[in-house]
């Protein structure tokens, strides 16, 4: 057995830098094998629980150890509708790869030796869609005269729709922008998550019957009593997080400060880093600061970097994160990433202030050393400013990456749907009810920023909930 662990291709850092083609290349079929093959089929198999849609880990990777690719695929599409999707950004190694056996005890995420489930995963998911597997579907008559209307085409959307339209549900999905994909569309960059990927696996709900409406926002076109008067039985709430926090410091509204929402909207949706073919451009500075320490961070840093290097600026790109990188909520492979591509990273710092010039551009940041205190409410130790530690640095771009809240557009017009203090749904946790009868939500919108696979969980749960709903009339 090949104990040690099979390296995924990648693109070199020097030259996927200077372009938005995808970074990680994934297995060839012999790597696919050797990397399967390392799996000991565990008796009890803690990756299982690990993974929050409960895909079938143990067996797919057996059937790809049997060159059994079709089945490896269907297995997988018994659980997850998005292999291709997930074995790209999903964070494994806080979850499936984190419980394999081959992690030590009391790791705060996945070992190296741990098994590369989700490129597994990536390669079987693309196996399947390039071969245009059709799977097996449930659907029942009852269900068929069913309609029902899905808000929202991020992760939780499709997923709840992939859910429905196998039982021969009719399902609507209504989306505000002009292509449908959500956070996996505008948030995600291309070099991470290729648009001919996400519309592929779109497609495969299309040929479920899907039926997709985009530059539909419900809560201005449509209003939630209205879309059950047009005959929809149920309606799911996939809305996302789609509002941007901010720091509340001075000179935060200075000009070349954007949200890490805006940034990369215009990049990844918008097509900015193929200005002037695409009209939305977006100011790249000589001196880019980004404040955060997650995920999004690390995009927005990766795609500032491009950027510098496709205007023919001298890259300089600086991520500023309060805490050390052990806390750092960011993938590690990200972290990695954005190293290797020449992304600095300060560590234990925490923004005061952004000053600008005579015309209201930001020039500078001023900041404050931390420490390492007490953990707070995240279980993480809080970060402590260290007395008379402030210093200043170049900024004449800064993009601000802390974190998203709840989009209104729909809670504020729908006074009957029950939200908490932060303006997100409350839903039974049981059934992903809403306090609206036949309204169920599932995603960013319930509990707050999650990932893409636990975004699905819940829309899984809420789809079952909805079969029920329906079924009893």
């Amino acid at each position: 057995m090949n104990k040690e662990p099979v390296k995924v291709n990648e693109k070199d850092a020097l030259s996927r830098v200077k372009g938005f083609e995808e970074v990680v290349l994934g297995f060839s079929e012999p790597q696919a094998l050797l990397e399967a093959a390392r799996c000991i089929q565990c008796r009890d198999p803690k990756c299982i629980s690990g993974c929050p849609v409960g895909i079938d880990i143990k067996t797919f990777i057996a059937q790809i150890v049997q060159k059994d690719y079709d089945g490896a695929y269907s297995t997988i599409r018994q659980k997850n509708n998005f292999p291709s999707i997930c074995g790209r950004v999903c964070p494994a190694e806080y979850q499936c790869r984190k419980a394999c056996v081959f992690t030590k005890k009391g790791e705060s995420f996945a070992s190296p030796e741990a098994i590369e489930i989700h490129f597994l995963e990536r390669f079987a998911g693309d196996h399947g869609a390039q071969k245009n597997i059709d799977l097996k579907t449930g659907k029942d008559e009852k269900l068929s005269r069913i309609k029902v209307a899905v808000v929202g085409s991020g992760p939780a959307g499709l997923c709840c729709a992939g859910e429905l339209a196998r039982y021969g549900i009719k399902v609507v999905i209504f989306e505000g922008l002009h292509k449908t994909g959500g956070v996996l569309r505008y948030g995600i960059p291309p070099f991470r998550l290729p648009d001919k990927i996400l519309d592929l696996e779109i497609d495969s709900l299309k040929k479920l019957g899907v039926e997709l409406k985009t530059n539909t926002i419900i809560g201005k076109v449509k209003t939630i009593d209205e879309l059950f008067a047009d005959g929809f039985s149920a309606i799911f709430l996939g809305l996302g997080a789609g509002i941007p926090a901010f720091m509340g410091i001075p000179g935060e509204n200075l000009c070349n400060i954007y949200s890490a929402n805006e940034f990369l909207t215009r990049v990844n949706l918008m097509g900015a880093y193929s200005f002037p073919e695409r009209h939305t451009p977006v100011n790249i500075g000589e001196h880019v600061v980004v404040v955060g320490g997650g995920n999004t961070a690390m995009d927005a840093a990766r795609v500032a970097i491009r950027l510098q290097h496709m205007n023919g600026i001298k890259p300089d790109t600086t991520i500023f994160y309060r805490r050390t990188e052990v806390e750092m909520p960011a993938r590690r492979l990200e972290i990695e990433h954005a190293k290797e591509e020449g992304i600095k990273l300060e560590f234990l710092v925490k923004p005061q202030e952004f000053i600008g010039d005579e015309k209201a551009f930001v020039k500078k940041i001023r900041a404050s050393r931390c420490e390492l205190g007490e953990p707070d409410s995240s279980g993480r130790r809080r970060p402590v400013v260290i007395p008379n530690s402030s210093f200043e640095a170049t900024c004449d771009l800064a993009i601000i990456a802390i974190g998203l809240g709840a989009n209104k557009i729909l809670t504020s017009v729908t006074p009957k749907l029950t939200t908490d203090k932060y303006g997100d749904v409350i839903v039974n946790p049981e059934t992903m009810e809403t306090s609206i009868k036949g309204v169920f939500a599932g995603g960013d919108i319930v509990g707050g920023e999650g990932t893409v696979i636990e975004a699905m969980g819940m829309a899984k749960k809420a789809a079952a909930s909805i079969i029920k709903h329906v079924l009893r009339g």
